[in-house]
């Protein structure tokens, strides 16, 4: 998947995040903040340019694309969360599913190697049984035509949740 569908998921999170409660977070920060860390597990393709090749185990959808990485990331997140005294189980949970979202789109997508969603336990990679969304290019090749066709088939397939993030909120009525 592009990394358009995981903005989306994380414009959703930025949305959640800051329902029903006060936040110092403005909603373009929460927005920044969750879609980084819908996108965090590509942070293995840095792994390239050190030599980790695609299929090996810190490849592109290997280790960072696991359910483990995704608790990891949410255990860091609850640190963060409790020393800014933010609601800690809230938090975390909604990283946990942010992260661990991002390997399962990966897994409806058509292309690459699957993910490696049982890591350390295992390093098979996983397809889901369905692949309706086309693999996006990597790198500066996402920027070209067949990059935009991905990113326009992301945004249909992932429309019920762009609507959710973007719909204006309602405004409290002073009592």
């Amino acid at each position: 998947m592009a990394s358009v569908g995981h903005v989306v998921v994380g414009l959703a999170a930025a949305r959640f995040s800051r329902q029903g409660q006060a936040t110092i977070w403005s909603p373009f920060s929460a927005a920044v903040v969750w879609s980084g860390l819908s996108l965090l597990p590509d942070v293995d393709v840095y792994g390239f340019r050190l030599g980790v090749h695609y299929a090996d185990v810190w490849g592109h959808r290997g280790a960072t694309h696991s359910f483990v990485f995704a608790f990891a990331a949410a255990a860091i997140v609850a640190l963060v969360a409790k020393v800014a005294r933010f609601p800690v189980l809230r938090t975390a949970l909604l990283a946990l599913g942010v992260v661990s979202s991002h390997a399962l789109l990966d897994t409806l997508t058509d292309g690459g190697l699957g993910c490696a969603l049982l890591w350390p336990f295992s390093n098979e990679r996983f397809f889901a049984p369905w692949t309706p969304l086309p693999v996006a290019p990597i790198g500066r090749a996402f920027l070209s035509m067949q990059g935009l066709r991905v990113a326009a088939v992301e945004l249909v397939a992932l429309s019920p949740v762009l609507a959710y993030a973007l719909w204006p909120r309602r405004r409290q009525v002073a009592r």
